[in-house]
């Protein structure tokens, strides 16, 4: 069974970083296209970033130059790195791997 966890949300200031985890357990992260999602009360919800197989990454607009998706193949664990954190930036943070989701972890700034 594929199960993801995430961590590392929490309360920022506007102008701080945090770092998510997205732990894989189950299949090997590196085999799957990885997305972290968010959403925000009363919004859609909005892919954020992706890393594949090969280890390519995609930004959304909102926060590219800002954030970072990084994957460790050792730990089966993707992250993503926020930095310049704004208001806009809260939100529900989830990640999806091979058609499965993690419960989400919570970013207010």
């Amino acid at each position: 069974e594929v199960q993801l966890v995430e961590s590392g949300g929490g309360l920022v200031q506007p102008g701080g970083s945090l770092r998510l985890s997205c732990a894989v357990s189950g299949y090997p992260a590196k085999s799957c296209v990885v997305d972290w999602h968010r959403q925000a009360p009363g919004k859609k919800r909005e892919l954020v970033s992706s890393i594949n197989k090969s280890g390519s990454t995609r930004y959304a607009e909102s926060v590219k130059d800002r954030f970072a998706i990084s994957r460790d193949d050792n730990d089966n664990t993707v992250y993503l790195r926020m930095n310049s954190l704004i208001t806009d930036d809260t939100a529900k943070y989830s990640c999806q791997a091979c058609g499965y989701w993690g419960q989400g972890t919570q970013v207010t700034v």
